[in-house]
């Protein structure tokens, strides 16, 4: 049994538990929340709480979540574009618009759908069945390089690289507007939005430290063609970094307002370029690097270069 506990501060006074328990937990439905708390697994202050309790600063909430039913993940027959593999892993190139996991809003098509196909049982187990060899990830609507591990050992060597901040990953992103440095470090904690739960956000509230490092490479007009490294790996890492420099990425429509010349693309545009770690059983530093997809260079080649 899991646990989600919140303390709520002044911006939730007046707000029902079942609302605010909401949008903290977007996975589940209000109808489902209110039946969990409905059944008693909902507490204030150590005390059983109503779904319409109105909460006030500091109070404490916990919220028992019962074992998630684990999804029927079927082996799907969907091309993958394999940049290496061997008995231990495969680097695999995923295309803009494909989830990497299974979720209850999207039960198929995904990443691993396409490796149960193409891999069978040689996927580590680490992640359970829902994420079976994912080490890492990366957005739905961002393309690019992702090492997925065949077996435990593979998945915890190269999990352990990724905490040490050994694990090489670069980006490229093309983002509005012109930085005032051309090149830096954005060192900003990323959390849960205050304001959309849904939505990732730079706060010091309940979040994780992210470090990304920038490099202007291009000025175009009106836009900007970035490299990144990751240091961390927070959910929507580089997205929320942008946004808080007042630079979102172009066309995402979540961390930014795309304007009229963004109208072709259809996210963020974000890639993976590079991919570099030590083999977990050869020792071997292994490095990779994707060409950029069709959709980012049309959109770079309608933009006017600064003189």
């Amino acid at each position: 049994m899991e646990a989600f506990e919140y303390i709520a501060d002044a911006r939730d006074a007046g707000e029902r538990l079942d609302v605010l328990l909401a949008a903290m937990l977007p996975e589940l439905s209000r109808s489902a929340l209110q039946k969990l708390i409905g059944s008693g697994a909902a507490m204030c202050n150590g005390r059983p709480a109503s779904k319409n309790t109105r909460l006030r600063a500091g109070d404490c909430v916990c919220l028992e979540l019962p074992e998630a039913k684990p999804l029927r993940v079927q082996a799907e027959n969907i091309p993958l574009d394999v940049v290496y593999e061997d008995d231990d892993l495969l680097v695999v190139n995923k295309p803009k618009g494909m989830v990497v996991h299974p979720a209850p809003g999207n039960p198929d098509g995904t990443l691993v759908n396409a490796l149960l196909w193409h891999c069978g049982d040689s996927l580590s187990g680490i992640n359970g069945v829902l994420r079976p060899g994912i080490v890492h990830r990366i957005d739905k609507d961002t393309s690019g390089l992702l090492v997925v591990a065949k077996n435990d050992l593979a998945h915890r060597a190269l999990a352990e690289q990724i905490a040490a901040h050994s694990f090489l990953r670069e980006y490229r992103g093309v983002v509005v507007g012109h930085l005032r440095a051309p090149s830096g470090t954005v060192d900003a904690p990323i959390g849960r939005s205050d304001r959309d739960r849904k939505k990732m956000a730079v706060t010091e509230k309940n979040s994780k430290a992210a470090v990304t490092h920038y490099e202007t490479l291009e000025a175009f007009l009106g836009y900007s063609l970035l490299k990144f490294r990751l240091e961390t790996g927070r959910t929507h890492q580089i997205r929320v970094h942008m946004a808080y420099l007042g630079h979102p990425l172009a066309g995402d429509a979540v961390y930014g307002r795309p304007g009229p010349r963004e109208k072709g693309l259809h996210g963020q545009c974000l890639h993976a370029k590079v991919l570099g770690f030590t083999h977990p059983r050869t020792g071997e530093f292994l490095r990779f690097d994707s060409a950029l997809p069709e959709e980012f260079i049309r959109f770079m080649r309608g933009l006017s270069r600064e003189s």
